[in-house]
């Protein structure tokens, strides 16, 4: 007989029929004459029974000996339980299969680990056994939750008539951005693909061809250095509309990121969602990706300590730098050593140092630099911050991005070891106006803050030929508590323009169009103003299922040096493969 229903959904609508289940063997308990099988699939759990005046002698005999995690058949009738052993924590807890037959399709060997939810696991065993990993329910559900989310966004857009097209995977490598994964032509032996970081060029050539609303599911590969939150190859939602400004790309995303809360968290979002500039956001919590869901914003207090007598404070304003500050309400209880501490994580973002000062509860204080300040200029800083009795006041002096990025870091710590963070909400906003291009001292040249393909506020046309560092883009993230999600931009769509960024960049005019003469090429036959918005689909299923990690949310992740303990992947190939391709390998 072939299964007729999933385990965990048999119900009291079933009572008196025959049923067939499939599934792996999760817990036996013999009670004498009467033995007890719990079987999971997918779906769930139903708890079967196997009776010596019901089961067959064989079924019964095996049912004496099975090991869990085996994979069984199991036909019987399905009956309502003694109302004493009704079990509310499983949706199948009213019922029970009496088991008349059994087959055992496959045995199990003793496991590795307990594939029990509650019990933990080292990580490196999960991803060693990670097909039996996925058979714990969290996994399970968090995998479901990935399918879910999914399909309500591709559903929405359909509706909304956009397209689904797919783009190469073996594509052009190209020199800006992160490292390409290459992948080397056997037919045409010295040259090779790159595996695409994003489908970028061919979303932009879509809109040339008219297709006006386009969206995939794209897989994507980056050759970077190993992170917790980042995977060598991840899957983004990557869309592109035609004949936009930047609002409309972003109602469309506000619309579907509302879609997705209200239908899978039962949480409302309030659109449109709140935008905040980048100069803003780095102003007042020191980071592009800030987390709002608490307050202690940081405030430039350079104009407040001028000519205070404090050497350090002094010899910054000097250079032309920045003094910030925050006030840690409530931190007054943190001792020399935790301050220390402080002092020691900020260096680790390039500052010299960190100042600090607490207000005690009977209003005295105690600081690292506050016999160096003169007059009343103490009393004036603490009364810039609002620094009340059992508040601590932090201040970093040094160049503006550096200085900014450092307290925000420093915020972020506070925050979370102060239990300022309420974990249970979702701050959601946009982040505009980011600068076009940054500085690097390491290549001595500008580069790109998103990607070369990014379109420039109208307004700041000028400034690309007298201040291009100065200049902002059509550019736009969304952030949720702290972590972007998905990025997005409107596009360059005339090749003059594109070849006028590319100079920016340090690149000739031949060297652009030997590089990208295909997509500057394309936008001399008519290409509409477009631009378009990606979000990971990793991180998202993160946030909102509550895991802790992105491998948490994939079937088969990499660990955090790129490689895969269950496939011991990457390896060495055969010489013959190294031979067909004309590669070798150097040490």
């Amino acid at each position: 007989m072939e299964r007729t229903h999933y385990c965990g959904t048999l119900r009291r609508t079933h009572i008196g029929l025959q049923a067939t289940v499939c599934g792996w063997v999760l817990t036996c308990r013999d009670m004498g004459g009467v033995i007890f099988v719990d079987v999971r699939d997918r779906e769930g759990v139903v708890q079967t029974v196997f009776d010596q005046a019901v089961a067959d002698p064989a079924s019964f005999a095996l049912a004496e000996r099975l090991k869990n995690q085996s994979v069984v058949q199991i036909t019987g009738e399905v009956r309502l339980r003694d109302e004493s052993t009704y079990n509310p924590a499983l949706p199948t807890g009213e019922v029970e299969l009496a088991a008349s037959h059994m087959e055992l399709l496959s045995a199990a060997d003793t496991l590795p680990f307990s594939l029990s939810d509650e019990e933990p696991v080292r990580e490196e065993l999960r991803l060693k056994y990670r097909y039996l990993d996925l058979r714990r329910p969290q996994m399970y559900r968090n995998l479901l939750f990935r399918h879910t989310l999914l399909g309500e966004v591709q559903r929405l857009l359909n509706d909304q008539g956009f397209l689904q097209v797919e783009t190469p995977v073996l594509c052009k490598s190209t020199p800006e951005g992160a490292r390409d994964y290459l992948v080397p032509s056997r037919v045409h032996p010295g040259t090779f693909y790159a595996l695409p970081q994003s489908p970028q060029i061919y979303k932009q050539l879509l809109m040339v061809s008219g297709i006006d609303k386009y969206y995939q599911v794209a897989r994507c590969f980056r050759d970077e250095d190993g992170r917790a939150d980042r995977q060598p190859e991840f899957t983004q939602f990557d869309m592109e509309m035609s004949f936009i400004d930047p609002e409309d790309i972003q109602t469309v995303v506000e619309g579907a990121y509302a879609h997705v809360f209200k239908e899978l968290m039962g949480v409302e979002l309030s659109l449109p969602l709140r935008r905040i500039t980048w100069r803003d956001a780095m102003a007042r919590y020191g980071s592009d990706k800030p987390d709002t869901r608490f307050g202690m914003e940081i405030q430039d207090v350079s104009e407040v300590v001028a000519g205070c007598g404090f050497r350090v404070f002094e010899e910054a304003l000097a250079a032309g730098n920045t003094i910030c500050a925050i006030c840690a309400g409530g931190a007054g209880h943190l001792s020399r050593k935790e301050l220390d501490a402080l002092g020691e994580f900020v260096k680790t973002y390039h500052v010299k140092g960190l100042a600090w000062a607490v207000v005690n509860e009977d209003g005295t204080l105690r600081s690292s630099f506050a016999k160096a300040m003169q007059g009343d200029s103490m009393q004036r800083l603490l009364d810039a911050v609002s620094a009340k009795p059992g508040d601590a006041v932090f201040v970093i002096a040094d160049k503006k991005y550096v200085a900014l990025t450092a307290m925000g870091q420093l915020r972020l710590r506070l925050g979370k070891q102060l239990n300022l963070i309420d974990s249970k909400r979702y701050d959601l906003l946009w982040v505009t106006e980011f600068p076009l291009l940054e500085w690097s001292d390491e290549e001595n040249r500008f580069l790109a803050m998103h990607h070369p393909f990014t379109n420039v506020m109208e307004e700041d046309i000028p400034l690309m030929d007298t201040d291009p560092g100065a200049v902002r883009a059509k550019a736009y993230d969304l952030v949720i508590n702290g972590v972007e999600m998905g990025s997005g931009s409107i596009r360059i769509h005339r090749s003059d323009m594109q070849e006028k960024m590319f100079s920016l960049l340090g690149f000739t005019k031949e060297q652009a169009w030997e590089q990208f003469g295909f997509l500057m090429g394309a936008f001399q036959y008519g290409t509409p103003p477009h631009g378009g918005f990606a979000f990971g689909i990793d991180r998202m299923v993160m946030i909102l299922s509550g895991a802790d990690s992105l491998r948490d949310v994939l079937a088969f992740p990499k660990i955090q040096n790129g490689t895969c303990p269950m496939m011991d992947t990457p390896s060495t190939v055969q010489p013959e493969q190294l031979e067909q391709l004309k590669i070798r390998c150097v040490e």
